[in-house]
């Protein structure tokens, strides 16, 4: 099936733990603005996109205390939750969505993937991702990814 990443919107660390560690039961995620995908990870797939986006080297985009940092965790690792960048959230808020396909075939370039991807279907992720930029910034929250492999 391969591995699962939610990305989702919360209003604070602990409140996006809750989207991981459930005390009800209920799917990861469950209640929380998210898009769920395979195959982009947060840390590692998505920092050429973030660079891209933000205009950040991929250097500073690492040494922000906010990217990929582990928020929560169930058992030995079944799932997690990583915190992205607010950098990155503002950015894809404000960004011109007419240069999400330029900046897929940017991402696919970057030689990231194991596979190269379709640019169609990373901007389609893009544009998706951004429009949850949107509705985070409008909130005050901050975006998350869990994982579940």
């Amino acid at each position: 099936m391969g591995v699962l990443y939610g990305y989702y919107a919360a209003a604070d660390d602990e409140d996006a733990a809750r989207a991981v560690v459930r005390e009800d039961g209920k799917p990861l995620g469950t209640g929380y603005d998210e898009i769920v995908v395979k195959g982009i990870d947060p840390v590692v797939d998505l920092l050429p996109a973030e660079t891209l986006i933000t205009g950040r080297p991929a250097d500073a985009v690492k040494a922000d205390p906010r990217h990929g940092a582990l928020i929560a965790m169930v058992g030995e690792g079944e799932a997690v939750g990583l915190s992205l960048t607010d950098g990155l959230r503002d950015a894809l808020a404000a960004f011109d969505r007419r240069l999400l396909d330029d900046v897929a075939v940017g991402w696919v370039a970057s030689g990231g993937f194991h596979s190269p991807p379709d640019p169609a279907d990373l901007s389609g992720f893009l544009r998706v991702l951004a429009d949850l930029a949107d509705r985070a910034t409008a909130r005050n929250h901050r975006l998350y990814c869990w994982v579940c492999p």
